[in-house]
């Protein structure tokens, strides 16, 4: 297949542009590497570095023999997302091209205000543009559990059948994000449920869970294939951090009560989440929705796991509760559905204690490099009172 990734400089964006490539598929990346300038923003840099997107699809190329495309793009410019998709003709494009960060998005107006023109208008960009070259075209796009928020009924895939006052219909899942980068995600998948409801697009929204990894198959220890692993306040994941915080010697930091309960998922399998995406397509028209995870855990459970790893590699670790930044409910009923990507064939890799003891070594490793004040969390959900 033809596959376009938007966003394939990221820490997702990379290792699927790999992973397509070396299963023979010809592959375009497009990204405009705003994420960089993110992290210099904020002064964090991911552990160990990361070679720019030029060096790594070089390397590839060497190691390999098998070539990625690289167009340094924005999809926010509307016509360079048409001129994109005119002369590339994808069978598939897998969307990661957005502001990814909570904590970002609740900085400021302007944060928040960026992060929804960024994400939002991208998205339309791509879906007016599919429409004229490529209607076609199958859309995967990267979209997050927190759409949902914490309702107090089980989450299903994407719809709800909803009886009321005696009559039947087929809804969206009722939406109650927490921040407002969750909230470019809800109107995200708005906007492509009209596009497929009204111009036949066929759409697949991977509702993911909180990602933690740091290496995949194909990069196999090579430092010039690594993708970015991040362990700070913005952009870095609840377990990731751990990991850092433990490797570096600091106490675990858990947000409030640590009642807060997610879907997580091992980086390689948001990789065959997607490649399952693209090799069985939504059909013409479809709106189809996944919940991408594969195990559900507590802010505690992970904590309490991350002690126990660094224990068995002779490190002391130490949880501690500290005042929540974020407005969450931190002891709530969760229970989300996530059948439909295992009955496509994923094999999930589940947080074994194997999969810690291998991730700690590798953070370990590094720990000299763990730049300790990106830890504590110092954007607050309810202190902002504009700018």
């Amino acid at each position: 297949m033809k596959i376009l990734i938007i966003g394939g400089d990221g820490y997702l964006g990379w290792p699927t542009a790999m992973h397509f490539s070396e299963r023979g598929d010809e592959v375009l990346v497009v990204d405009n590497f705003s994420k960089r300038k993110w992290e210099l923003e904020e002064g964090i840099t991911p552990l160990g570095g990361v070679p720019t997107l030029h060096e790594r699809i070089q390397y590839w190329h060497e190691a390999t023999g098998k070539t990625i495309q690289l167009e340094v793009g924005d999809i926010t410019n509307h016509r360079q997302a048409y001129t994109i998709l005119e002369s590339f003709q994808p069978d598939a494009i897998v969307h990661y091209g957005e502001q990814p960060s909570a904590p970002y998005s609740m900085q400021s107006r302007e944060k928040a205000v960026f992060t929804q023109q960024n994400n939002i208008i991208g998205t339309l960009n791509l879906l007016f543009a599919m429409q004229h070259a490529c209607p076609q075209t199958h859309l995967i796009k990267l979209g997050t559990m927190g759409e949902y928020g914490t309702p107090n009924i089980d989450i299903e895939e994407g719809w709800l059948e909803l009886t009321h006052n005696g009559r039947a219909d087929r809804v969206l899942f009722p939406k109650r994000p927490g921040s407002f980068y969750h909230l470019s995600k809800v109107h995200d998948s708005h906007n492509i449920e009209f596009a497929c409801r009204i111009w036949g697009t066929r759409a697949t929204d991977l509702n993911q869970g909180v990602v933690y990894g740091i290496e995949t198959p194909l990069m196999n220890g090579r430092r010039e294939l690594r993708t970015s692993f991040h362990y700070d306040h913005v952009f870095g994941t609840v377990l990731n951090r751990f990991l850092a915080q433990a490797a570096a010697g600091t106490s675990l930091t858990i947000y409030g009560s640590g009642g807060q309960t997610r879907g997580f998922l091992n980086i390689k399998d948001t990789i065959q989440c997607v490649a399952l995406a693209a090799d069985h397509p939504a059909s013409e028209g479809e709106f189809r929705v996944f919940n991408q995870f594969t195990e559900q855990f507590s802010v505690n459970q992970l904590a309490q796991r991350v002690v126990e790893t660094a224990a068995r590699a002779g490190v002391e670790a130490v949880a501690t509760s500290v005042s929540n930044p974020r407005v969450e409910l931190e002891d709530h009923y969760y229970n989300a559905q996530h059948t439909a990507l295992i009955e496509l064939g994923l094999q999930p890799t589940l947080l074994t204690d194997t999969v810690l003891d291998e991730m700690f070594d590798t953070v370990h490793k590094q720990s000299s490099q763990i730049n300790s004040g990106l830890f504590p969390p110092s954007i607050k959900w309810a202190a902002n009172k504009g700018d």
